[in-house]
């Protein structure tokens, strides 16, 4: 008894060049085409903000930490960071502008450099941002949860946006627009 399926037709056989062997086309790419990039199609993406006020030297220790995190672990590209210094206002400005024109003789000298340092620091913000690829997901998330618990983030208030936040988009931006 032999059974014929009409229905189902066998394209015709293709040469693949590579190895001499013959394998038939199923679909558009065949059964020897290229994957699409499996693990670059999505790539979860995480800013992790940390305002650390005035406090430069805390900024520069967390920058330290990070940096040798990336050469420790060889993370390269996974986990970048920028600063993002904001100058105090022109209101401030003013207001050291009239405070100079009073007479000093009122506070002593140490307690009026210390005054004008906490008026003339800028804000300091640290972005970490964190791309790892989709099969990274549990290193992704041990970094996530690691780096706000050490020490040097710990002082500093910090935020996290992460994929599907709408706040990413404009958090990313503003990480990109930085140097």
């Amino acid at each position: 008894m032999t059974r014929t399926f009409s229905s189902v037709t066998r394209p015709p056989p293709t040469i693949s060049s590579r190895r001499g062997s013959i394998s038939y086309a199923v679909g558009k790419r065949g059964l020897t085409g290229r994957r699409a990039g499996r693990y670059r199609r999505y790539m979860p993406q995480s800013i992790l903000v940390f305002d650390f006020g005035a406090n430069e030297d805390a900024a520069q220790q967390a920058r330290h930490k990070i940096d040798a995190w990336k050469q420790g672990f060889r993370l390269g590209n996974k986990m970048t960071l920028k600063f993002d210094r904001e100058e105090p206002s022109e209101k401030a400005g003013d207001a050291e502008a009239a405070a100079e024109k009073k007479p000093a003789a009122k506070k002593p000298a140490a307690k009026a450099e210390k005054t004008e340092k906490a008026q003339g620091a800028a804000r300091v913000r640290l972005l970490v941002k964190l791309n790892f690829s989709d099969h990274e997901k549990l290193t992704y998330q041990r970094w996530l949860d690691r780096i706000p618990a050490e020490e040097p983030f710990k002082s500093a208030k910090g935020e996290t946006f992460r994929s599907g936040d709408p706040a990413l988009a404009k958090t990313a931006e503003l990480f990109e627009s930085l140097d």
